[in-house]
């Protein structure tokens, strides 16, 4: 036996107990007499002690012991004189009777502990020692139990775990897939699975009723933070069902991992329109953490800025305020820096215009020279802002304006620490168009893939081409103004599932060539069915208070899509590229 306790659980109840423990050298302290180490494995951090007094050839021997050496001790347990209770086993140490070298270790590049010295780079490298340092361990474990408690709720609602092929079919639609040649089938490829969307409708012509798999997925895309070529998912999908009944079925799994993982209550989760969402926050994703609502100044039946000389309001298609409740008292500075924020290129704004509402209700603006002060009294009625609130105003084309808004309404809420990442609001977001029109390709693209139904009631403008007006009987689930999870109701019947191939410009033989086998499924009684993936990595790295889902993937890829640790991707050599008829000269 290795070991008889691991070095978190020691107690003071333990104290006597002669114990066996195993695990790495954290750290070591030489006080002369007293040699103490800091004993370290996956459960916790115990000390260990010993006395030069009592045993000088055993201390001298942990005197020459290096970092990460791997150890195996035998002593006693016994109450600490200086107690550490920062830690749980901090009451006691051990100590040493006797001491096993079980392995030798070079010293680490960085430090494994809390806050290491160690870059992003250097510790991707040697993951594998990133891996050792509490916080990365207990990223990981975070995953562990939410995966526990996705299956352990699926599980009680009869979901059965299925599991789909990675080698699939390439498809045209969506993100570029990888692919991976056939030796067995020359100049033919496969594709690893971007999501297994097909599969899981098969499976519900097969009768599954309820079919759920965490699995992984693969798309070729440039990354990001929440950003990975191979990712994973929570993949659903049910028979028999509508809108309602997923809706209501995900929200009670997001409220059960809130509730068993965070030991939070979630009250129900509020839907909103996409329309909505784009009117009043600029974004099918909303961080609705705090208020800030867009207001529109120059709607049509109430306009409350044209007609005042002011060129750059009278030309513009959206004039768009928000209200910073209490931040009337910003410096020039500080608005110079704002107006700076939205005329980055990436946001893309002209400028930016202001109207401070003062302690005593005077209100003073960057365009006192257009508007008196009723006129602007009329803007602060329309923002609801009060004494001491500062209203920011963007105008332009209606799309880059609302997205320019969203990205300074993000801004402010993060300099008015109001995006906590400890506060969770989950929203659901619904009614998505159905398609979106590329001006650069001429034609529409469904805006989730080609299996998503409309809505029952537009059924009829799709039909008569009236594309643009076509709501997708879909949805997303959105916290924290992130995009955790997205669905929808599915095409059951073969004659609309082809009337929406003609629409997104595939003839009958292309249809045929890449969906035949789900169309020709559905002549055989599809039942009506819908479905859901989550984002799990982002679920993930939200209830772990992270930024990147990095974090909370045991071996992930660096921003070039790279594994540093491995050194991947890599070169084959050219006796594989022959069995794989693949051309030395066709890679050069």
């Amino acid at each position: 036996m290795y070991r008889t306790n691991t070095c978190g659980e020691l107690r003071l109840a333990d104290a006597g107990k002669r114990v066996t423990l195993c695990g790495w050298l954290q750290k070591s302290r030489d006080l002369g007499g007293m040699t103490f180490i800091d004993l370290r494995d996956r459960y916790g951090i115990t000390q260990l002690a010993f006395n030069m007094e009592t045993d000088a050839q055993l201390c001298e021997k942990a005197r020459k012991l290096g970092r990460e050496f791997v150890l195996q001790i035998s002593g006693i347990v016994k109450e600490r004189e200086s107690k550490n209770l920062q830690i749980p086993t901090g009451e006691v140490e051990i100590i040493v009777e006797e001491l096993v070298i079980l392995n030798e270790a070079k010293t680490p590049p960085f430090t494994i502990e809390d806050n290491t010295d160690g870059g992003d780079d250097l510790r991707m490298k040697y993951r594998y020692l990133d891996l050792r340092r509490a916080p990365v361990r207990n990223n990981i474990l975070l995953r562990h139990k939410m995966a526990q408690q996705t299956r352990a709720y699926l599980d009680a609602q009869y979901f059965t775990e299925v599991e789909t092929p990675v080698l699939i079919k390439s498809t045209p639609e969506g993100a570029r897939d990888f692919v991976v040649p056939s030796r067995m089938n020359p100049g033919q490829f496969y594709a690893l699975p971007q999501s297994p969307q097909t599969f899981k409708q098969l499976l519900m012509v097969a009768g599954l009723d309820r079919y759920y798999q965490i699995v992984k997925c693969f798309r070729d895309e440039d990354l990001r933070a929440d950003r990975q070529p191979e990712f994973t998912q929570i993949d659903c999908e049910m028979s028999f069902v509508e809108q309602e009944d997923v809706l209501n079925m995900f929200e009670g799994l997001v409220k059960h991992l809130f509730q068993s993982v965070k030991g939070i209550e979630m009250e129900s989760v509020p839907r909103m329109t996409y329309a909505d969402a784009m009117e009043f926050y600029g974004s099918d994703k909303p961080d609705t953490r705090f208020e800030m609502r867009f207001v529109t100044l120059n709607k049509a039946e109430n306009n409350l800025v044209s007609g005042k000389s002011f060129k750059v309001f009278d030309e513009a298609e959206l004039v768009v305020a928000i209200c910073a409740k209490g931040c009337a008292n910003y410096t020039r500075k500080q608005l110079d820096e704002l107006t700076d924020f939205v005329k980055r290129p990436q946001i893309g704004a002209t400028g930016l215009v202001y109207a401070r509402v003062n302690e005593d209700g005077s209100i003073k603006s960057s365009v006192d020279k257009f508007y008196d002060e009723e006129s602007l009294k009329k803007w602060a009625q329309a923002c609801g802002a009060e004494a001491n609130d500062l209203i920011l105003i963007l105008a332009g084309a209606a799309n880059k304006t609302r997205k320019a808004m969203n990205e300074l309404r993000l801004e402010m809420g993060t300099r008015l620490g109001l995006r906590n990442k400890d506060t969770f609001s989950c929203l659901w977001v619904l009614d998505f168009p159905l398609l979106e029109y590329s001006e650069e390709e001429n034609r529409f693209f469904a805006m989730h893939h080609p299996f998503t139904a409309p809505k029952p009631e537009d059924v009829e403008l799709l039909k008569n081409g009236q594309l643009a007006s076509v709501r997708a009987n879909a949805y997303d689930l959105v916290i924290n103004g992130v995009e955790v999870g997205g669905g929808s109701v599915r095409i059951f019947n073969k004659e609309l599932q082809a009337t929406m191939f003609e629409i997104l410009g595939f003839s009958k033989e292309e249809a045929q060539n890449q969906f035949g086998f789900l169309m020709n499924a559905f002549e055989f009684g599809a039942p009506p069915h819908a479905g859901i993936a989550f984002g799990f990595d982002r679920l993930c790295s939200l209830f772990g208070g992270a930024e990147s889902i990095r974090d909370f993937i045991a071996f992930p890829k660096n921003n070039s899509g790279r594994d540093v640790m491995i050194d991947g991707p890599s070169a084959i050599d050219e006796k594989q590229l022959n069995e794989l008829n693949i051309s030395v000269k066709s890679i050069g």
